[in-house]
């Protein structure tokens, strides 16, 4: 059975993939910064009450498989993550001040994930007129 989360007034179960690169797609995510950027995430995901999934940092580019409150929106948690995340990176590790003007690029790639296809969901609501 599939796990689902409630707030006050709406019952959901929100997942997505998210992508996000540093600028020019320099590769800059390597040790000891990735490390410290897959703990900073962590920590802000869950401060903020929603559900890290998957983490896994690239030298160019980073994947989060997340759970979010539709409430709350990705959008909102993706801008948080990615602005806490880039003014504390660089004031800990001082070259990336020095190679980049802002260490994420504006855009992200973010898209739903779920347990049903398109086609099965289609198929769901065009029955319900025959029930």
């Amino acid at each position: 059975m599939e796990h689902y989360h409630s707030n006050h007034n709406v019952t959901y179960q929100c997942r997505y993939h998210v992508v996000f690169c540093p600028k020019y797609r320099r590769k800059v995510l390597v040790a000891p910064i990735d490390a410290r950027l897959k703990t900073m995430l962590l920590e802000q995901v869950e401060r903020w009450g929603q559900e890290m999934i998957e983490l896994e940092v690239m030298p160019d580019h980073v994947h989060l498989l997340l759970g979010c409150d539709p409430q709350f929106g990705i959008h909102r948690l993706v801008k948080l993550l990615k602005g806490y995340s880039s003014h504390a990176l660089r004031e800990e590790f001082p070259a990336l001040k020095r190679r980049l003007p802002s260490l994420w690029t504006n855009r992200y790639f973010v898209a739903a994930v779920g347990g049903v296809t398109l086609d099965a969901l289609k198929r769901y609501v065009e029955d319900q007129k025959g029930r």
